[in-house]
C-alpha cells in the first residue's frame, strides 16, 4: 500500500511565495470541468496530477499539471450507491502498484477500489 504521509525535511529557514497560484478549480462553485464542490481530499502523484475529491458533485476529478480544466475519472454519475457512483466521497490515494483509486465514499460505508484507466 502507498505511504498517506512521508517525511520530508525542511530547513527551518525554508520560505515560500507570499502568493499561491489556483491548480484546479477557482471559477465558482459548480459542476463544470473548471468548477468544483465542496473539497474534501486530495492526492498529489508522482507526475503532479491532482486528484481531488469533488464530494459536492459525487466525483473525483484530476487535473494534470498545467491543466485549465479537469477530468472525471471516478463517479459524476449522480450521487447514489451503484458502483459508478459516489456519495461524500472524502479521501483518495492512488496505489502505484496496482494502479487503483482507493476512495473513502463516506456516504456509502464503504472503501472503493476504481481501475485508474476508467470504469468500476
Amino acid at each position: 500500500m502507498p505511504t498517506r504521509n512521508a517525511n520530508i525535511d525542511l530547513s527551518p529557514t525554508a520560505r515560500w511565495s507570499p502568493n499561491g497560484i489556483t491548480v484546479a478549480g477557482g471559477h465558482g462553485k459548480g459542476c463544470a470541468l473548471n468548477q468544483l464542490s465542496t473539497l474534501e481530499g486530495l492526492y498529489v502523484d508522482e507526475d503532479q496530477t491532482v486528484y481531488v475529491t469533488d464530494n459536492g458533485n459525487n466525483r473525483i476529478v484530476s487535473w494534470s499539471s498545467g491543466a485549465i480544466v479537469g477530468q472525471v475519472i471516478a463517479g459524476g454519475n449522480g450521487r447514489g450507491d451503484r458502483l459508478d457512483q459516489l456519495n461524500k466521497a472524502t479521501d483518495i490515494i492512488v496505489d502505484r502498484i496496482s494502479d487503483n483509486l482507493l476512495i473513502c465514499d463516506r456516504g456509502n460505508n464503504r472503501l472503493v477500489r476504481w481501475p485508474r484507466g476508467g470504469g468500476t
